[in-house]
């Protein structure tokens, strides 16, 4: 009875030597295979903070020509009243281009447009997030095969009360762009088989910067997490 137990506790042993061997064997066949590996993949839920409601380190004013002054102001990153736009673009280290999302509060202090226009990557793409634009309450992604908020799937109406707080978030995946209000979904777009882009005005709000026309707006709590890749279902082949 001894033997046959010491015979099996050998037994055990030897598998649990070979398991890491078994693993790292059929990773490498799985690559070899062309199943895409996801053990990298970030983990969700790390936030980063990109605007540190004290000092405008890591960002630059925007030069669109006739841009008001920036300010910090109570812990907010104020966009003073430009002719027409004024604007922040990102300075800091490279920021993810796919499977993240974006978090802040934005609201309009004076004028009548758009007190948030975030632009940001979608793959080697740019697109823009229009809040309140084309006097004052239209919402939508610029652009689409060509066509800016006002005029595509994603134009819809909101209407904004001045000096009232927005939570606005965003999320670009492999396979689609969604954008919230204040927990309401206002854009769900399947981006891959679509151009995405910018309308020349924001160009220098390229690679990820967010701007005001003609209006007055102020942000704050601006932070950014990465989103883990959806695993395929089946394996995938290049």
């Amino acid at each position: 009875m001894r033997l046959i137990v010491l015979s099996v506790f050998v037994s055990l042993l030897a598998l649990s030597a070979l398991a890491p061997w078994t693993s790292a064997r059929r990773a490498v066949a799985d690559e070899a295979d062309g199943v895409r590996p996801v053990d990298n993949a970030p983990p969700a839920g790390k936030w980063q903070s990109l605007f540190d409601g004290k000092t405008l380190k890591s960002w630059k004013s925007t030069q669109f020509g006739g841009e008001g002054e920036i300010a910090v102001k109570d812990s907010a990153l104020v966009m003073n009243m430009g002719n027409p736009l004024t604007g922040v673009t990102w300075t800091g280290k490279p920021l993810p281009k796919l499977n993240y999302e974006v978090e802040l509060e934005g609201r309009r202090m004076a004028g009548s447009d758009f007190f948030c226009a975030l632009t940001f990557p979608v793959n080697d793409a740019h697109a823009t997030l229009v809040l309140g634009g084309w006097g004052g309450t239209i919402i939508g992604i610029s652009s689409i095969n060509g066509y800016d908020a006002s005029e595509n799937e994603t134009t819809d109406f909101y209407k904004f009360e001045k000096n009232k707080w927005y939570k606005i978030r965003l999320q670009v995946t492999d396979q689609a762009i969604k954008a919230w209000i204040n927990d309401q979904q206002i854009a769900d777009v399947e981006h891959p088989k679509r151009e995405m882009s910018v309308r020349i005005e924001v160009e220098p709000s390229i690679p990820f910067g967010i701007a005001t026309f003609q209006t007055q707006g102020a942000i704050r709590n601006l932070r950014l997490r990465s989103l883990p890749p959806k695993e395929p279902s089946k394996p995938t082949t290049e």
